[in-house]
C-alpha cells in the first residue's frame, strides 16, 4: 500500500503565512517576466517584424512543420523500440535464471546511468565510422539509439517494479493452478504490470519528445534545430526559440493531460496504476493498492453478511 502522510490542518497563522508566501511568489514571477520583456524589447526582439514571419505559411511549411515531423518520427520509432527493449530486459530482471537476471540488471542499470547525449554522440560516430547507414540516416539512427537505450531501461525498471509491487496472491494463484513461475510471470503478472504502468508510459513520452532536441547537436534536423535556419533567414533567433519552445510546451502538456486521463480511467475501472514520474534514475515505482484493499474489505463484508 502506498504510504500516506498525516498532518494537522493549518491554523489561522499558517494560512496567513501561506497567503503571504503566495503573494511574494507571484510578485517575484511578475518581476521576472517584466524584466525579461524589458530586456527583449531593449534588444529589439519584441519588434513586430521579428514575429510576423510566424504568421506566414512559408515558415511553417519549410521549417517548423518538417522539423516537427522529424521530431515525432524519431520519438515514435524510439518508443516502439524502447517498449521491446523494456519488455525483454524487464522480464530478464525477473528471471529465475541467475546469469540472465544479473546480465539484464547490469545492462539496464548501465544505460539508465549514462547520459542520453553521450549515447547519441557515441552511436553517431560508431555508425558514421563503420558506415552502418547512409550518411543522411546516421543522425536519425543515433538519436533513436540513444533514446531507445535510455527509455527502454526505464520501461524495464517499470516492469520490474510493477511486477514486484503486485499482491503476492497473484503469483500464488498462478502456482496453485499448476503454472510454472515463468508462465505465471508471462500470463498473469506481466499483463497486470503493463496495464498498471500505462500512465507512467504515456508520461515517459514527454521525456522522449524533449530529448529528441539533443539531436540538434549531432546535426539531426529536428524541431529545435530549425531556429538556426529561421534565425539566419529572418534575423529573429530569439523569437524563433520562443515559438519552438511554445510548440514543445503544447505537445508535452497535451501528453501530460492524456496520462492523467488514462490514470483516472484505470482507477475508475478498479485497476491499480503505477505513479507517474517515479521510475527515472534512482527512482522506484510503487503501485497504489488502495483500490485492492477496498475491494478485499467489501468482499469480506459480503461474505460475513451471507453467512
Amino acid at each position: 500500500m502506498s504510504a500516506s502522510v498525516l498532518f494537522d490542518a493549518p491554523g489561522p497563522r499558517a494560512r496567513a503565512r501561506y497567503r503571504l508566501l503566495t503573494v511574494v511568489g507571484l510578485i517575484l514571477i511578475a518581476g521576472f517576466v517584466a524584466f525579461a520583456l524589458w530586456k527583449l524589447g531593449e534588444k529589439g526582439n519584441l519588434a513586430p517584424e521579428k514575429w510576423t514571419p510566424f504568421l506566414t505559411a512559408e515558415i511553417w511549411a519549410n521549417y517548423l512543420i518538417p522539423g516537427l515531423i522529424n521530431t515525432l518520427k524519431a520519438a515514435a520509432i524510439s518508443v516502439v523500440l524502447a517498449a521491446i527493449f523494456g519488455v525483454i530486459f524487464g522480464m530478464g530482471r525477473l528471471s529465475q535464471n541467475r546469469p540472465i537476471r544479473w546480465a539484464s540488471s547490469i545492462i539496464v542499470e548501465f544505460f539508465r546511468s549514462v547520459p542520453v547525449l553521450v549515447m547519441m554522440i557515441a552511436a553517431f560516430w560508431f555508425y558514421a565510422f563503420n558506415q552502418t547507414f547512409d550518411f543522411d540516416l546516421v543522425p536519425l539512427a543515433a538519436v533513436v539509439t540513444g533514446l531507445t537505450l535510455y527509455n527502454g531501461s526505464v520501461v524495464a525498471e517499470l516492469i520490474r517494479s510493477g511486477v514486484g509491487s503486485l499482491p503476492k496472491g497473484q503469483s500464488e494463484a498462478g502456482l496453485s493452478i499448476g503454472l510454472t513461475r515463468g508462465q505465471t510471470l508471462r500470463i498473469i503478472q506481466i499483463p497486470q504490470a503493463i496495464t498498471a504502468m500505462l500512465p507512467a508510459l504515456v508520461s515517459q513520452l514527454v521525456v522522449v519528445i524533449k530529448d529528441t532536441a539533443l539531436g540538434s547537436i549531432i546535426t539531426y534536423d529536428e524541431l529545435l534545430n530549425q531556429y538556426k535556419s529561421i534565425g539566419s533567414y529572418k534575423g529573429n533567433i530569439v523569437p524563433s526559440i520562443i515559438v519552438i519552445a511554445i510548440i514543445f510546451i503544447v505537445i508535452n502538456y497535451t501528453l501530460t493531460r492524456v496520462a492523467g486521463y488514462v490514470e483516472r480511467r484505470l482507477r475508475e475501472r478498479g485497476r491499480v496504476t503505477i505513479q507517474r514520474g517515479v521510475a527515472g534514475p534512482g527512482g522506484v515505482a510503487e503501485i497504489d493498492t488502495t483500490l485492492i484493499d477496498e475491494q478485499l474489505h467489501e468482499a469480506d463484508e459480503r461474505a460475513l453478511r451471507d453467512r
